[in-house]
């Protein structure tokens, strides 16, 4: 296990065509990907910010939520506790890969995502 990067942050909102909107006009920013209205994703640099409905959120996120990219999630959640943080759930997106929540020491919501190995 080793982080690699900031894969992504997002923002939980309620309106995706509001929030989308605010974002391209406010601050200029371009469509990346679209999964109807329950995520997009901006490109910001070599990042991504995206906009998350309620239901594809991690459990009990409000806010925005930080998501670091791992080469792999193996051992992630043994550390994480070892720190006093505390495993929420883990979710397997198939092909896409696997993102494991957390709380961190202040209780606030992080993931850590690992893609699918390539075949």
């Amino acid at each position: 296990m080793a982080i690699q990067k900031i894969q992504s942050v997002y923002t939980v909102v309620r309106d995706m065509d509001k929030a989308q909107a605010f974002y391209e006009r406010a601050l200029g920013l371009t469509l990346k990907f679209r999964d109807g209205s329950k995520w997009l994703q901006f490109g910001v640099g070599g990042s991504n910010f995206a906009l998350s409905s309620v239901e594809e959120a991690a459990p009990r996120a409000t806010g925005s939520v930080v998501v670091f990219e791992a080469d792999s999630v193996d051992g992630i959640r043994e550390s994480v506790e070892a720190a006093g943080g505390e495993f929420v759930s883990e979710r397997d997106m198939g092909s896409h890969g696997r993102v494991l929540v957390f709380l961190d020491a202040e209780r606030q919501i992080f993931q850590v995502f690992s893609r699918q190995p390539s075949a």
